[in-house]
């Protein structure tokens, strides 16, 4: 158990350097040109336009990819420790906003697509699968968390009886607006639009509005038909 402890350590050693010799440079500095160079020696991938701002947790490198044009801005968390078989994938421009967390349980796959827009604030987890599509507005202080605490046994404490792990897929082109939380084992279909402060516990079909705790559909946008809340 020590060894394999000495070896996880050493394992995270290039990692833990690199990104505390350099992590903390601004821009000022050239900061973004440095860790462009240093940090290639820890990503799977890691094209030639790629921006990290100072102040960016890195943690599990090996299990994050990241595509060309991306953007990290300071203060964001990427955590994909916990599993070797997690993943975390960042399609073509990516914009990761300032104090975005993004975290891994274990065995654990997160997907965003290419052009979508993470805002301020957001917080992102496993341990469910998650899936957010291309060209998707993600508003500042939304929670998209793939897991949910089991309850039903009123002997054994809430924190001891485990969790769901369902998944959540958010489609192409949905916009959340400001404070959204979606819940586990919902789908947000395609060219959505989620009001802001809405909970979104159940699936929402495409191109549909919804709004409210928890959120219901008001509206398609197919063809503007207010639809019943009932």
């Amino acid at each position: 158990m020590n060894q394999q402890l000495f070896l996880k350590k050493l394992e995270r050693l290039p990692e833990f350097l690199l990104t505390n010799l350099f992590g903390w440079m601004p821009s000022i500095l050239c900061g973004p040109k440095v860790r462009k160079l240093t940090y290639r020696l820890l990503f799977p991938r890691f094209p030639h336009k790629v921006f990290i701002e100072h102040n960016v947790d890195l943690f599990g490198t090996h299990s994050i990819e990241i595509g060309n044009g991306v953007y990290i801005f300071k203060g964001a968390r990427l955590d994909a420790r916990g599993h070797r078989n997690n993943r975390l994938c960042l399609g073509n421009k990516v914009a990761i906003e300032r104090n975005v967390e993004i975290g891994f349980l274990d065995n654990t796959n997160i997907h965003i697509g290419q052009e979508t827009f993470i805002g301020p604030n957001v917080c992102i987890g496993g341990p469910g699968d998650i899936k957010i599509g291309e060209r998707c507005l993600i508003a500042a202080h939304t929670g998209i968390i793939a897991n949910n605490h089991k309850f039903d046994n009123l002997s054994i404490a809430i924190k001891d009886q485990g969790v769901t792990r369902k998944g959540i897929v958010i489609e192409d082109d949905c916009w959340l607006g400001h404070g959204v939380t979606v819940l586990d084992g919902v789908t947000i279909g395609r060219g959505s639009i989620i009001g802001a402060g809405a909970v979104v516990t159940k699936s929402v079909p495409a191109f549909s509005i919804a709004v409210g705790v928890p959120a219901k559909v008001i509206k398609s946008r197919k063809n503007q038909e207010v639809l019943s809340c009932n």
